[in-house]
């Protein structure tokens, strides 16, 4: 009964690790790249790429 119990905790932190690496990974995918800042007659403009 113990080793069952240490089964399911190396697996549910093995879902948890994987969860929280796709948050991340997807996180850092979906950042902004940089700015682009542009001055024209309207004023200044600034966007997020």
């Amino acid at each position: 009964m113990r080793s069952t119990n240490g089964l399911y905790l190396i697996i549910g932190a093995l879902v948890v690790a994987v969860i929280g690496l796709s948050a991340y990974v997807y996180h850092e995918e979906t950042k902004p790249k940089g700015v682009e800042l542009s001055i024209g007659k309207d004023g200044v403009a600034v966007e997020q790429k």
